[in-house]
């Protein structure tokens, strides 16, 4: 159904914002650390048009046709507040909140989405529909918001209006990434510097692995994850978990109180050491070699952090048995997707292996995909 006889008015313009694989850097960004993340060409798109009232209406054509169209949603734009709306609407009307929260007026709205990006699959389908949404009313509104300032909105659209303590690394990735490049991200200033990933060049591909296992990070598990970090960091005195460099974990390690905390730890400073290692891989032309990074991470991410499942382990030893130079999960965990870094003759063959793994072990067949590095959020012709 389009937009006009939805609402009866046409849309001002149409925008898109992409999900995102993040190559690796996984759990370091609520601890100031380092990622390396990619746009995926799957996106969001939304159509907006202007209400005379002070009325917010959204309305879902489906998301990747894992949830059906639903709506429209009809909000109060002067009553929104944390845990007022639920359901996927919260993630729109959350970007309008927060803009909303810093100062800049609104007026009524009639929004209407579209995505390709899956849900549940650790690709940041939230981020998606909050930096879409932010990208669009910049525009409208003539914000002036910088793809930043952008991505700071939408993190706190989904920190504090639906509650998610996530950080700011999918809304980065997503308002900020560029074609063809992988984005080295410093969360702690937000610095950023975009590496050529031209994987073709290099007989490379990158394969997106979707276990279909659905995760859901308002539970306790990630935010339990967070808060021992963060004591974590304060046991042997650092600010945060990116200041704690790799050649002094062991002593940092000895000051912890209990193996738990040594547990969670342990991969944060591993990991913000083996991003800086895969950008000086990248530099020198040598993406073949991140592989056995990829693979560190995930055992790290599995072992220590505990934030794997089996769906996900399977899909990485499979891969990796099929060939592929290495094999992480990518995203928060608790299902969702894994990467798998492969020659591109040996793609097929992998996720032929997968697919058949998932059945012998009674799984959901997978979703199999490729990655290919794509643009940060804009608004798109018609």
């Amino acid at each position: 159904m389009t937009h006009e006889r939805l609402f009866g008015a046409a849309p001002e313009g149409h925008w898109s914002a992409p999900g995102r694989v993040n190559l690796i850097g996984e759990h370091t960004d609520y601890n100031d650390g380092l990622a390396l993340p990619l746009a995926l060409p799957h996106t969001t798109k939304a159509a907006v048009s202007r209400r005379a009232d002070r009325r917010l209406r959204l309305f879902s054509g489906g998301f990747s046709g894992d949830l059906p169209g639903a709506g429209p949603v009809d909000l109060d734009l002067d009553a929104l507040a944390p845990g007022a709306v639920t359901g996927w609407a919260a993630y729109p009307a959350g970007g309008v909140w927060a803009l909303r929260e810093a100062g800049h007026e609104l007026g009524g709205l009639n929004i209407s989405y579209e995505s390709d990006v899956p849900v549940g699959a650790g690709l940041s389908s939230s981020a998606a529909l909050e930096v879409v949404t932010a990208t669009a009313l910049n525009d409208i509104f003539g914000l002036d918001l910088t793809p930043v300032a952008v991505a700071r909105t939408a993190a706190r659209a989904e920190n504090d209006f639906t509650g998610v303590p996530c950080g700011i690394l999918d809304q980065m990735a997503s308002a900020c990434c560029t074609s063809g490049h992988v984005m080295r991200l410093d969360t702690r200033d937000l610095g950023r510097r975009q590496i050529p990933f031209a994987m073709a060049l290099e007989g490379l591909r990158l394969l997106v692995i979707d276990t279909r296992v659905r995760h859901a990070h308002a539970d306790g598990a990630y935010a339990r994850r967070r808060v021992e970090c963060e004591a974590g960091a304060a046991a042997p005195g650092a600010p945060a978990l990116r200041d704690v460099a790799a050649e002094d974990l062991d002593d940092a390690l000895a000051r912890l109180p209990d193996d738990v905390l040594r547990r969670r730890v342990r991969p944060v400073v591993t990991e913000n050491d083996r991003v800086a290692r895969a950008v000086s891989l990248l530099d020198a032309g040598r993406a073949r070699d991140i592989g056995p990074l990829l693979s560190a991470g995930h055992a790290s991410l599995r072992d220590d952090f505990g934030v794997s499942c089996p769906e996900l382990d399977l899909a990485v030893e499979v891969s990796v048995g099929a060939g592929a130079l290495g094999a992480r999960m990518t995203g928060g965990g608790f299902g969702g997707s894994a990467l798998a870094l492969v020659d591109a003759g040996a793609a097929e063959f992998t996720a032929r292996a997968v697919r058949a793994a998932f059945d012998r072990a009674g799984h959901h067949p997978p979703r199999i995909f490729e990655a290919i590095p794509s643009s940060g959020a804009q608004r798109v012709p018609v």
